[in-house]
């Protein structure tokens, strides 16, 4: 099981086709992995947020969701050389 405790940080990006590509990876060589999406157009604690006010109209709507990738900290080195090898 990936906890906080256990994990590291393998790869960040905003593309949803290029974290589908890196979870085949890690999940063809039998690798755990754990992801986290954050929407980054949702409204936060601090702000109400200005999507009810300006819609989307000139935002990059392929920007809205980051894609954070972890594995566990004895599986980096083996994760990284694949993702090195295989994604651009």
């Amino acid at each position: 099981m990936i906890s906080i405790f256990n994990r590291k940080e393998l790869f960040i990006t905003y593309e949803m086709r290029k974290q589908a590509e890196v979870r085949e990876l890690m999940a063809q060589n039998k690798i755990p992995y754990s992801i986290k999406v954050i929407n980054r157009k949702s409204p936060s604690i601090f702000e109400a947020g200005s999507r009810a006010r300006t819609g989307t109209f000139g935002e990059n709507l392929q920007l809205e969701y980051e894609y954070i990738i972890y594995v566990k900290k004895t599986d980096y080195d083996k994760a990284n050389a694949l993702l090195n090898g295989r994604i651009r």
